[in-house]
């Protein structure tokens, strides 16, 4: 899944699950996406281990990598997006799993293990927390409101300037996140969604700069407030994200219509993993975690809460109603088939497409 944090955020724990740390004290230092655990489970979790958490969040991959590849984050368990973790393991920063040390891994969903290893091969250094989709929120009501009855369901509403720009006044945001936005368009061209030449690149880039101007913000996680709150009326951004702020709204008895769509044209399915850094100052601590994050009911309680689906099998079937059924978090087969993954950028291409994305948010 992948967003910029305000650096005050990232410099300071967000949960900690006990006092001051004493030299027999065990714990382990979690570093993860915001919006994205059941805290219940962090407090279960020292309840069942004795282990104290330390857990703090980002909103962007870049960010992840710049700590990691420094060395001695202090992190224990990381939660990357898979380009980000296939290139994280190809330099070495991961340590392989004890899987000893998880027996719960028993229930690790085949088909979701078999895909992340594009990115990490037979499965040694990552076990899926959450998977999703990068699809469109829209507000229902002002989006048919300023669209008529035409359909919704396409990267048109967002991609095609003359209609974008009837968006505009009620407000656009998305993701700023590359790696999350590109393969989209590109494939809304009919272009490789993987691919990693530069003139596919440079037609994207420039299909985003021309509705740059009808674009509010690009930001990768306030856009689920301004969604909940009507302050926008479409986000291009993670499903779990945009679920989360329809059942904000819904809380709030603010008569905000939320819908995530999963465009036509297809969507970029994302896998984030469990993964300890091979410098990890609490391995131990660190295996105990992702064993126990691995029980199906806890998997299943994780994903009621942040309405994203999880790579554990077992948990289906305790999930909430409205979750399993819901087709933007579990897709039908025939939208399974439309999704398409990405793998890690080379350096060329990471800087080739680095640059384009300063051009689309600059609009420079």
């Amino acid at each position: 899944m992948v967003r910029a944090l305000v650096a005050s955020l990232v410099a300071a724990p967000l949960l900690a699950l006990a006092g001051p740390a004493t030299a027999q004290e065990k714990m382990v230092h979690v570093y993860n996406w915001s919006d994205y655990v059941d805290p219940k489970m962090l407090e279960d979790f020292t309840k069942e281990t004795g282990i104290k958490v330390v857990y703090d969040t980002y909103d962007n991959n870049e960010i992840v990598e710049t700590k990691l590849l420094a060395g001695k984050s202090g992190y224990d368990i990381v939660v990357p997006s898979g380009p980000f973790l296939q290139r994280l393991i190809n330099a070495g920063i991961f340590q392989k799993l004890d899987k000893s040390k998880i027996p719960n891994l028993q229930y690790v969903w085949p088909e979701v293990a078999e895909r992340l290893q594009v990115f990490d091969p037979g499965n040694e250094h990552a076990v899926n927390y959450m998977w999703g989709t990068t699809g469109i929120g829209i507000n229902v009501d002002k989006v048919k409101e300023r669209l008529g009855d035409i359909p919704l369901n396409t990267w048109d509403i967002v991609l095609k300037p003359e209609l974008s720009a009837k968006l505009k006044d009620c407000g656009i945001h998305m993701l700023d996140a590359p790696e999350d936005i590109m393969p989209g368009v590109l494939s809304y061209l009919g272009l490789n969604p993987d691919s990693k030449d530069a003139k596919d690149f440079q037609k994207a880039a420039d299909l985003l700069v021309k509705v740059r101007g009808n674009i509010q913000k690009f930001h990768s996680s306030e856009y689920i407030n301004a969604l909940a709150n009507g302050d926008i009326c479409v986000a291009v951004g993670y499903s779990g994200d945009i679920l989360q702020a329809k059942a904000r709204a819904e809380e709030a008895k603010n008569g905000v219509n939320i819908a995530y769509i999963i465009p036509k044209e297809g969507a970029l399915m994302w896998f984030d993993s469990m993964a300890i850094p091979a410098d990890a100052p609490h391995p131990e601590e660190a295996h105990a975690f992702i064993n126990f994050m691995m029980k199906p009911e806890v998997a299943a309680a994780n994903s009621n809460f942040v309405a994203y689906a999880n790579g554990n099998s077992a948990a289906t079937e305790l999930l909430d109603e409205e979750i399993r059924n819901d087709p933007g978090i579990y897709p039908d087969e025939a939208t399974m088939k439309r999704l398409f993954t990405n793998t890690a950028y080379d350096e060329r291409a990471q800087r080739t497409l680095t640059r384009l994305w300063t051009r689309v948010k600059t609009g420079r």
